[in-house]
């Protein structure tokens, strides 16, 4: 039976990066988005610049109906699913309360809940056959607090600590389990959230989401439990352990609020 990567939110930014990475090495994948137009080209050029098979599904992860029909077709389907990357995520910056709450609640849906439910779907699926991998994409965000960016901070909180939770579960069911934080990617994800990083774009906190995309499919290799690119990333990760929590609250909310949204 045929064996694939399946990578959510993989038509751009970390998840695309993390496809040709994964491609090159001759892995075969599956691509799940949005963007149906996006991810035929991308499957296409895959395909032809390195000789793997490179399926796509058209999937709104913040849709539960949608998130269950491609479930469904996955659990139906003869293609053997030894890799999950979970890199769909949804940004919101600004006052909590003065967001709409449907996009407060997309965040949700796709930050925690449809990541969880892909886990334990594909989780039990990998038990079945004997292993797996499962790679869960948080951020250097999920270690602290982040005013003007609440709920985002607080969903990757809860993607490291779960992830990390299921890694010491999963061992005896031969499933690999590692986190993906990142600090600060060039990717359009800051757009999305409608943050103005204008100021960080020559910044060395940037980082590029192919150098990225390298770094972290080397780590996969080497079964690390948590991901963090950079050391100046790491840097950011451990901070937080080393000072008092009032402080650490106060200080991202300074550096947050000048990119908030409103």
């Amino acid at each position: 039976m045929p064996r694939y990567a399946l990578i959510t939110g993989a038509s751009s930014g970390i998840g695309l990066a993390l496809a040709e990475a994964l491609a090159r090495r001759g892995r075969n994948l599956i691509l799940v988005a949005r963007q149906r137009d996006a991810l035929e080209s991308i499957a296409c050029e895959l395909t032809q610049r390195f000789g793997v098979e490179v399926l796509f599904r058209v999937c709104d992860l913040g849709e539960p109906m949608q998130l269950s029909g491609l479930l469904h077709e996955l659990g139906q389907g003869e293609r053997q699913i030894d890799l999950l990357i979970n890199n769909a995520g949804v940004g919101t910056s600004g006052p909590f309360l003065d967001q709409d709450w449907g996009r407060e609640q997309q965040l949700i849906e796709v930050n925690i809940l449809a990541l969880s439910r892909l886990c334990h779907a594909l989780g039990n699926a990998m038990a079945l056959q004997g292993g797996g991998q499962i790679l869960n994409v948080a951020s250097v965000a999920g270690f602290q607090p982040g005013a003007w960016m609440s709920n985002y901070y607080a969903s990757k909180a809860y993607v490291l600590h779960f992830s990390e939770g299921l890694r010491e579960e999963l061992k005896s069911r031969g499933i690999k389990v590692s986190v993906l934080c990142p600090g600060p990617t060039r990717t359009a994800f800051f757009r999305g959230a409608q943050m103005d990083v204008s100021r960080l774009e020559d910044s060395k906190l940037m980082m590029g989401a192919e150098e990225l995309a390298l770094f972290t499919v080397k780590a996969l290799e080497k079964n690390r439990a948590i991901i963090i690119p950079g050391w100046r990333n790491r840097l950011l990760a451990l901070s937080p352990r080393l000072a008092p929590r009032w402080l650490v609250r106060k200080l991202s909310a300074a550096i947050n609020k000048p990119f908030a949204g409103r």
